[in-house]
This record gives structure tokens, sequence and C-alpha cells, in this order.
């Protein structure tokens, strides 16, 4: 019976921290701020990217798919 008090009491305290100790860590705040990529003001926007990626990645059956068919004289 002690012991669990003992867990439980240990458990409630973990999970509480003090405002002194939170207030020394800052970081930017804002939209985008939470990604590891550059989204804004880029060279090449970030849409061109993403979409041209996900584009390869499709197309790379199809490319495959028609150079063996090719090899084999079927087209």
């Amino acid at each position: 019976m002690l012991s669990q008090q003992l867990i439980r009491l240990s458990a409630k305290r973990s999970f509480t921290s003090s405002m002194r100790a939170q207030s020394g860590v800052h970081f930017q705040e804002g939209v985008y701020s939470n990604l590891p990529f550059k989204v804004k003001n880029r060279k090449i926007p970030y849409g061109i990217i993403h979409f041209g990626f996900f584009a390869l990645g499709f197309a790379v059956p199809f490319i495959s798919c028609f150079v063996q068919l090719k090899k084999s004289g079927s087209i």
C-alpha cells in the first residue's frame, strides 16, 4: 500500500515544472517556424519541389515499364 502511494506521488511530481525553469527556453514562434526547411523567400518555390518530388516518384514505374517494353520489342 505504501509503495503504491509512493509510485503515485512520484508520477504526479514528474509531470510538474516551475515557470522559472520554462522561462529560460525561447523558441521562435509563428507560422512555419516549426518546419525543418525554409518555406518563405526561396529561390525555387516550395510547391514546385514538393510536387516535382511526388510526380517523379509516380512516373518511375511508368517510365520503367516503357523502357522494358521498348527493349522487348513490343513497342
